[in-house]
């Protein structure tokens, strides 16, 4: 048993401070943390993913939509889905699928013959979830209402991506591997300066971008990539998640793994529609995720594969900010990083120290 000072037993204040110098306090602590993150990941997820649930469902309407059978239509799919279609009317059907690719709207209801008649168009690139909501609905909704339904796909998936969820996955790749390897040079290039980090940070970005794309595209043929707006998609998504990871580092030392998991991985991965297409989210997480990195690359990744020559700013801003922000606070407090080295006089990378005249020389 040990022993206090002069051989006595030691006091309760003793066991605490030399258990708070032990390895054993921040394992105990990491026993707790991890649970609790366990359950906090698992919950994340089902919240979001288990039961995706449409709220608000944009939709084109061209035509005689509120007269007749075509209002009692509307109301229908709205039963249907427990949901409402929020309205965009538009005087033509080529307006309507412009709003399609600018991604304004999910479907377009053209709706003909003073309402007897109803062509859906959805958008499988669009929310292949939401897509498969709406075409298991409106044959049902038109046969309770008289009105005959035809369902069209006029932005199918690729073939080699049914579900959609191929961009989910190369996006999530590039978010964790970003950060991964932000903590691998804290662990095994310790000594890196600060643009020194940052330089190998955009390389490793760089490289693993590229590595994804040919991946996905070259060898497996899952899904066709454009090839040089992909990749730059995917390395600005790595180099912000790995300068976040950097920049958490710099804040909160050895516990930067908590935020930074916590924000990209938690809350930024199922809040990014890439799973699920941001109407079936919970409110809250629809509009957070479009401002978090992996909901940012999930935007600019989907639109470069699916609506090409439709890019929006607002995702790459997302990103750039992100990786701004991140690099700006590591750099103003780089000092506080656990990593870095100090630079060395001259000697003592090889160079002898100048003569010294008098005794010592002759010594």
């Amino acid at each position: 048993m040990p022993h206090g000072a002069h051989g006595r037993p030691p006091t309760r204040r003793e066991r605490w401070a030399s258990f708070k110098e032990s390895p054993f306090l921040p394992a105990s602590v990491l026993v707790l943390i991890l649970a609790a993150a366990a359950g906090l990941f698992a919950g994340s997820y089902t919240y979001s993913m288990a039961n995706p649930t449409p709220r608000h469902v944009p939709t084109a309407v061209v035509g005689s939509y509120e007269e007749g059978r075509g209002k009692a239509f509307l109301a229908g799919m709205e039963k249907a889905l427990d949901a409402s279609l929020k309205i965009h009317a538009y005087d033509s059907r080529a307006a309507a699928v412009r709003a399609v690719d600018d991604q304004k709207v999910f479907a377009i209801l053209d709706t003909r013959d003073n309402g007897r008649a109803v062509v859906l168009d959805v958008s499988g690139a669009s929310g292949a979830s939401v897509a498969e909501l709406l075409e298991q609905a409106a044959p049902a909704v038109g046969k309770a209402t008289g009105v005959a339904v035809t369902v069209r796909d006029i932005k199918p998936l690729q073939e080699g991506d049914p579900r959609g969820l191929a961009i989910f996955y190369i996006s999530l790749a590039a978010v964790i591997i970003g950060f991964i390897g932000a903590i691998q040079l804290s662990v095994h290039a310790r000594g890196l300066n600060p643009m020194e980090r940052i330089g190998f940070t955009a390389a490793y970005a760089l490289l693993g971008g590229f590595v994804i794309v040919v991946a996905v595209d070259w060898i497996l043929g899952a899904l066709k990539l454009p090839f040089v707006e992909s990749w730059l998609i995917l390395a600005l998504t790595m180099f912000t998640s790995g300068m976040v990871f950097t920049m958490f580092n710099t804040l909160f030392g050895r516990w930067a793994m908590l935020p930074t998991w916590g924000l990209m991985v938690m809350l930024g991965n199922p809040s990014s529609g890439g799973a699920v297409s941001w109407p079936l989210l919970p409110s809250p997480l629809g509009v957070i995720g479009r401002w978090l990195p992996p909901g940012g690359s999930v935007n600019a990744q989907h639109t470069a594969v699916y609506f090409a020559g439709h890019q929006h700013v607002f995702p790459f801003l997302v990103l750039t900010g992100w990786a701004l922000v991140s690099c700006a606070v590591f750099w103003t407090w780089r000092h506080r990083h656990p990593g870095g080295r100090e630079p060395h006089p001259a000697h003592a990378a090889g160079t002898p120290p100048p003569e010294s005249s008098g005794a010592g020389a002759a010594a």
